[in-house]
């Protein structure tokens, strides 16, 4: 087998786990996956908003979960870790479930947009934008954006500051694609300079030399002194 051939069938074997760890972990609040081969197997990271759902007692539906991956995906000693959001209002696939959970609850697709962004802006996030593409209101398909903050498209900065999320709405109309773009509040971008004032980038003093044979200072020593 080609080289192309195994990075595409690895590529198709993740994106066939992340949807169903996305499905088998709803209830729990899926909000991203992680997998790292390592030389004792393969470690699969799961955030959630409620991790205690997805362990179970004792820690049985982990156990089950990692015996159905196994057999399903044929991964190599799977290991399954389960970490729990502290922020889930800056964790952008989170929030895409919450804001798709609305719309299936009937929310009109405005309200539901802007509430969502001015909640992630609330947070601390330096920047906000939710797509949501779809039969909004009649029968044929829209975009609407709802944004707020600074956001970045392409560049370094999109792909260190910036995490992206997804979901679907199914609606009696039709799915509507939910995208949450949220970027974090410790960004720093390559524009922000920070100008320091004379008296800070000025050098401090050295200290003044001491006489051979003369006590040192209070509180340190002289290099060299006798």
């Amino acid at each position: 087998m080609s080289g192309e051939r195994k990075v595409i069938q690895e590529r198709m074997r993740r994106v066939l786990l992340k949807d169903y760890l996305v499905h088998e972990s709803a209830r729990a609040g899926f909000g991203g996956l992680d997998i790292v081969r390592t030389p004792m197997g393969t470690r699969v990271t799961l955030v959630c908003e409620r991790p205690g759902i997805l362990i179970g007692h004792r820690g049985e539906l982990i156990k089950r979960l990692t015996e159905d991956i196994q057999a399903r995906f044929n991964l190599d000693n799977p290991q399954i870790e389960v970490q729990e959001e502290r922020q889930p209002s800056l964790n952008a696939q989170l929030m895409s479930e919450k804001l798709a959970s609305t719309l299936e609850r009937g929310w009109h697709f405005r309200r539901a947009g802007h509430s969502t962004v001015r909640r992630i802006m609330e947070a601390g996030a330096r920047g906000c934008q939710v797509i949501l593409s779809g039969k909004l209101t009649g029968e044929r398909h829209r975009t609407e954006r709802f944004k707020s903050g600074t956001i970045k498209y392409c560049g370094e900065a999109a792909h260190l500051w910036m995490d992206k999320g997804f979901y679907q709405a199914r609606l009696k109309p039709g799915v509507i694609g939910v995208n949450v773009w949220i970027m974090r509040p410790t960004a720093k971008l390559p524009d922000e300079i920070v100008v320091k004032s004379v008296a800070e980038a000025r050098p401090a003093p050295l200290a003044a030399p001491v006489a051979e044979g003369a006590p040192p200072p209070p509180g340190g020593s002289v290099a060299g002194a006798a």
